[in-house]
């Protein structure tokens, strides 16, 4: 498995919808590794949920949601345990073999996921709100991810071009030693930054 050793911008209005096959939403693959390999080893899409139905099984993988758009969902667990999700920018982490029911609490929506092999261990996730600016840096080994949630964030360095990302922009450094900021396009505003590291070899993980 190889990727440049740079900055990897995807931007939303890029990606190419799959229905799914129970008609429930539309499915937008951002990139998944290896990129023609039908397992992957780790994966990010965004999802349009129109209606509320189970998920698809994922067995051998460790799922990350994260809430871009809507009312809000609610996740219900074949083992009994319920996460709801109001607020954009809410995250629910979740085994992707344990089945799950989405209950939508007021009308369809998007959401961020990322999903990772087990036998990679689990990606490091958390969604910030960006006061001021922050420095990323993907180690050898490591894949950082950066998507925008709300509002807009502009990344510098890295090997790469500035680039302003609006929500379901999705940043990817991977195998390099670079370092890049990120900082909220709008001193006035805080916007929601979803960062994830995994890994590709042995390393240490972003906390």
């Amino acid at each position: 498995m190889s990727m440049p050793a740079a900055v990897q911008i995807i931007r939303k209005s890029s990606l190419v919808p799959t229905p799914w096959k129970n008609g429930g939403g539309i499915t937008y693959e951002a990139i998944r590794v290896p990129a023609s390999a039908e397992s992957f080893l780790w994966r990010v899409s965004i999802a349009h949920i129109e209606t509320a139905g189970p998920f698809s099984d994922f067995a051998g993988y460790h799922r990350t949601m994260v809430l871009l758009r809507g009312d809000g969902m609610a996740l219900h667990f074949a083992n009994g345990e319920r996460k709801v999700m109001r607020q954009i920018g809410e995250l629910a982490r979740f085994d992707g073999a344990l089945g799950a029911n989405c209950e939508l609490m007021g009308g369809p929506c998007m959401d961020l996921n990322l999903m990772v092999a087990k036998s990679l261990g689990k990606a490091s996730a958390r969604v910030q709100s960006l006061n001021a600016p922050l420095r990323l840096t993907a180690s050898t080994g490591e894949s950082v991810l950066l998507a925008c949630v709300q509002g807009t964030l502009v990344l510098e360095g890295g090997g790469a071009e500035t680039a302003a990302l609006e929500p379901g922009d999705l940043a990817v450094l991977t195998q390099a030693t670079h370092t890049a900021l990120v900082k909220p396009a709008d001193s006035s505003a805080a916007p929601l930054a979803f960062i994830a590291g995994i890994r590709t070899q042995t390393s240490v993980l972003m906390g």
